[in-house]
């Protein structure tokens, strides 16, 4: 991506992701696909504990709700924001999950101490590097953002936030504003060799710290993006997990391994009990099968 065509040097964010932006990210097959390749890396990173317990996390900057999905299918509870009216509608109609909220980043996030096992976001936190209206400081935009993410997460748990930095200097602007609000960490840069394929990951912890993981593509490999094939790739995927839904006892293609609508209600009801907040209510829409949409 050159820095002519960066979308955050065309509009601020809330004027930029109008309607006919939105409306891309559930009809452009290859957008979607990267969308789920991304989300599926940072879930990595994140690197939740498989304690049998669901997750509480927050989506930041959760668009259309297809990072959110992801979250959805491995059976945690999310809260998503946006600053996109228009994107969080297209949210609302493909009935995701999660909880949505309109909140600019920017304002800090209004969310209690502590509440949050976890927090991802995609390609939206490096709009906080623009002073995209008048009066706007991005170096206070950015320090309200990282101190309260770190307050609402609980000790131990992880921020994945892929980024699109113009350059490295903005990639160096938002680790420190990080470092500086408490977070361990730093950044993960897979397929550092590639110009094309080369993507930030901002993996920050709360409280200790453990070894960083390791990039993707250090040896010089290509990824499915160089290749041309991450869309054909994304399709493949989301069939190999019908087939895989299929398969498990009492599961539906969206919960492989029998992660179907009792093993959500039942961790819902767990989390609940343990006096979790912002946990989606139930629905008839809870652990269905959803349509593809491209």
């Amino acid at each position: 991506m050159t820095k002519g065509d960066r979308p955050e040097h065309a509009a601020p964010p809330e004027i930029f992701y109008n309607e006919e932006e939105a409306r891309k990210y559930t009809t452009n097959s290859r957008m979607m696909a990267i969308q789920a390749q991304l989300t599926e890396r940072a879930l990595e990173l994140l690197a939740l504990p498989d304690d049998g317990r669901m997750k509480i996390l927050l989506d930041l900057g959760c668009g259309s709700g297809l990072s959110g999905e992801a979250l959805t299918e491995q059976g945690h509870c999310w809260v998503g924001m946006d600053i996109s009216e228009s994107m969080l509608d297209v949210a609302r109609d493909r009935e995701v999950e999660g909880d949505l909220c309109l909140h600019d980043l920017g304002d800090g996030l209004p969310l209690r101490t502590g509440t949050f096992d976890g927090a991802i976001s995609i390609s939206a936190v490096q709009w906080l590097c623009n002073a995209d209206r008048r009066g706007a400081d991005p170096r206070r935009r950015m320090r309200r953002f990282f101190e309260t993410l770190y307050s609402c997460l609980t000790r131990g748990g992880r921020a994945v936030l892929q980024i699109y930095p113009a350059d490295s200097s903005q990639a160096e602007m938002l680790t420190s504003a990080a470092m500086r609000a408490g977070f361990s960490g730093g950044l993960v840069v897979d397929f550092p060799h590639s110009t094309r394929a080369k993507k930030y990951f901002l993996v920050l912890m709360v409280g200790g710290s453990t070894a960083m993981p390791a990039p993707r593509g250090l040896s010089g490999e290509a990824s499915d993006e160089e290749d041309g094939t991450v869309a054909v790739a994304g399709r493949q995927q989301s069939g190999k997990r019908r087939k895989l839904g299929a398969a498990g006892a009492g599961g539906s293609s969206r919960h492989p391994e029998g992660k179907g609508k009792a093993w959500i209600l039942k961790k819902k009801d767990q989390a609940r009990h343990k006096g979790y907040v912002n946990i989606p209510g139930d629905t008839k829409y809870t652990g269905r099968k959803r349509k593809t949409r491209f």
